[in-house]
């Protein structure tokens, strides 16, 4: 199932005084703490506003990365978010032999299929022909658990969250959304 580790925020604070920026005549004083109170404020305000009225974009700003373990499955609806940026991940392709012998698979795929995985990763091990590479990728089933970093933005998270808070893979979209409820100001920018 998803887990999520490492996650850091980035220009937080930055992305916040930004807010502010369309009705300044200069530079705003990044290192100014009221600067950062007042930017506050204006900042929540904005966010009430529609995601799609462009207010709100000092969101994009934001950016938050993390690791995500996630099982195959996940994978082409992480991937409609065309903003989501895979840093990196672990291959199929390259490593599916030595995965399958740690054994990573969700709760939900049957002994029986990790054990096929298991032989068919044997087999693979002693001849690595394209045959064998090919049968055990095709056999591989979507509960394996793979793993990727990932890089985002607030704005992003906004429409991710709106959209997947009550989906039916629950504990999936419902782990990476307790991920995004446990970021700074959730309430004010995101859950909004």
């Amino acid at each position: 199932m998803v887990q999520i580790t490492n996650v850091k925020v980035y220009e937080l604070e930055e992305s916040i005084i930004a807010s502010r920026n369309a009705m300044r005549t200069k530079l705003p004083d990044y290192t100014n703490h009221g600067e950062l109170i007042e930017s506050l404020e204006r900042a929540k305000k904005l966010c009430k506003s529609p995601s799609n009225s462009g207010h709100a974009n000092f969101l994009t700003g934001i950016r938050v990365a993390f690791d995500i373990t996630y099982p195959n499955y996940l994978s082409p609806e992480l991937q409609r978010y065309h903003f989501l940026d895979i840093v990196c991940s672990s291959s199929k392709m390259h490593k599916l032999a030595g995965i399958v012998a740690q054994t990573s698979f969700n709760k939900y795929v049957k002994p029986g299929v990790i054990a096929m995985m298991q032989e068919l990763a044997d087999n693979f091990n002693k001849d690595q022909s394209y045959e064998n590479r090919m049968i055990m990728l095709s056999n591989c089933p979507q509960g394996i658990e793979l793993f990727m970093r990932c890089n985002t933005n607030y704005m992003q998270l906004r429409n991710i969250y709106s959209q997947r808070k009550n989906h039916r893979l629950a504990e999936d979209w419902g782990a990476f959304c307790a991920m995004i409820e446990k970021l700074p100001f959730f309430q004010e920018f995101i859950n909004v």
